[in-house]
């Protein structure tokens, strides 16, 4: 059986603008990897953050086909979590983990 580690399970936040708006609702959004569930994604961000999670969506983005100067691209799908903190708590991103 092999260990994970705790931080495998987040690969790194995404900062857009969708997501910036989201933290006015306690709600963080990370890239996690394709195998992550929500059981342990919860585990793990508590502990890492030392945070109360209330409630984690999971969004899978498909890979998609794209033209760029004439050629087409095939841009790489991920899987995305959006994790609503209990009212009162924040990460900050910008301090990095």
């Amino acid at each position: 059986m092999e260990k994970i580690h705790l931080y495998d399970k987040i690969l790194s936040p995404l900062v857009t603008e969708k997501s910036t708006n989201l933290s006015e609702q306690n709600k963080i959004t990370f890239k996690v990897p394709n195998k992550a569930n929500k059981i342990n994604l919860k585990k793990n961000i508590e502990k890492i953050f030392k945070v109360n999670v209330t409630k984690i969506n999971i969004i899978n983005k498909q890979s998609r086909k794209k033209i760029t100067r004439g050629k087409k691209v095939r841009v790489q799908g991920y899987k995305k979590a959006i994790v609503t903190l209990k009212k009162g708590q924040s990460i900050d991103l910008t301090t990095g983990i």
